[in-house]
């Protein structure tokens, strides 16, 4: 009797914790389509894009190689943007001060050039380190003050918007090409041009390898571990060793470093510098990385995602614009779009058992 028991428990498939083990390791649908939400965004818009495309003899018009570059174009600078704000979102961090950061590096370069008769080298460098420090601050009151990177930031956009103004006397700041005093290098415009039989833009090739180098960063190096487990969990990568008030601070020097370099590569595709330039991109980019699929409440994202998040939204925007679809309807479905991605995030933190 006594030995029936015995190996009716020691029997895997009789004992009951099985199941639930079966259970747990379910795979989830919606987990499955909120990792992979960009890329099939991507997917469904570029369907729609062929599906809703008007036609020019019999060519739509959405797959034209011109529109195809306008489209990556438009999404460079918000695209790299992006790329350093998926670091601070993976953190659980938020700043919203990148499109005056971008609109101040903007300004600062076409008035370095252009009044200051500084070089090329010279001044991206000046306008990097700028854009770095800029950053660093905000994340040092931010941890220092344990205040929340919201306030920091906003005010941070602020500041950035008043010294835009100051710099460039709220006028616009344009940059001419040449070698003598007021011009700036000829070599600068090659951010504004197009490579390999003029179809790729130069910026696009910038975001592309701003969006390689920030992939193997994340992805293959301690600080992109720590960047998780700070996202994570705080409390317990501070427990385990992780320099915590490091890290958040050194997100937020990528997000200035990042601004900054979007600022430049504005400046030199659209030949001017304004007080006003990257208005309204911090809400872009924050869209662009939660529809990649990074988490609001931090430890979760990816760099691939946000790239695909930043062209989905740029392709959907070429849609609706072949459709002569009004802006204000453009930014009726941006925003559903991220709704429906924030949601999705909260639907399986929910089933998780994560809560909020």
């Amino acid at each position: 009797m006594s030995e029936q028991k015995i190996s009716v428990a020691a029997n895997p498939a009789a004992s009951s914790p099985a199941p639930a083990a079966a259970q747990k390791h379910r795979v989830d649908p919606l987990a499955i389509i909120v990792r992979f939400q960009s890329l099939i965004g991507l997917v469904l818009v570029a369907i729609g894009g062929v599906i809703f495309s008007p036609r020019r003899h019999g060519e739509i018009l959405f797959l034209n190689p011109d529109n195809i570059a306008n489209i990556v174009r438009a999404v460079s600078e918000t695209g790299i943007i992006a790329i350093g704000m998926t670091f601070v979102i993976i953190t659980a961090g938020i700043d919203l001060s990148v499109g005056a950061v971008l609109g101040l590096s903007a300004v600062v370069t076409a008035t370095m050039m252009i009044s200051g008769g500084f070089g090329l080298i010279p001044t991206i460098l000046a306008v990097l380190a700028m854009g770095v420090v800029f950053g660093i601050v905000q994340g040092a009151i931010s941890t220092r003050f344990r205040l929340e990177p919201f306030i920091v930031t906003l005010a941070g956009l602020q500041a950035a918007r008043g010294l835009a103004l100051i710099v460039s006397g709220n006028q616009y700041i344009n940059i001419s090409y040449g070698d003598g005093p007021g011009l700036a290098p000829p070599v600068f415009a090659v951010l504004g041009e197009r490579l390999f039989d003029n179809t790729v833009p130069v910026a696009t090739i910038v975001f592309i390898i701003f969006a390689a180098i920030a992939t193997l960063v994340l992805n293959t190096t301690r600080f992109g571990r720590y960047v998780y487990a700070v996202g994570g969990n705080e409390r317990a990568a501070r427990i385990s060793g992780v320099p915590v008030s490091m890290v958040k601070i050194s997100v937020y020097a990528i997000t200035g470093f990042a601004s900054a370099l979007a600022g430049i590569v504005h400046a030199g595709q659209f030949n001017f510098g304004s007080a006003n330039d990257g208005m309204g991109y911090e809400l872009t980019a924050i869209a662009a990385v939660v529809i990649g699929g990074t988490s609001l409440f931090g430890g979760a994202g990816s760099m691939v995602g946000t790239v695909a998040g930043t062209i989905m939204l740029g392709a959907l925007a070429n849609i609706l614009q072949l459709n002569n679809i009004t802006p204000a309807t453009q930014l009726l479905a941006t925003a559903a779009i991220i709704v429906l991605a924030a949601v999705l995030q909260s639907l399986v933190r929910r089933r998780e058992g994560l809560g909020r």
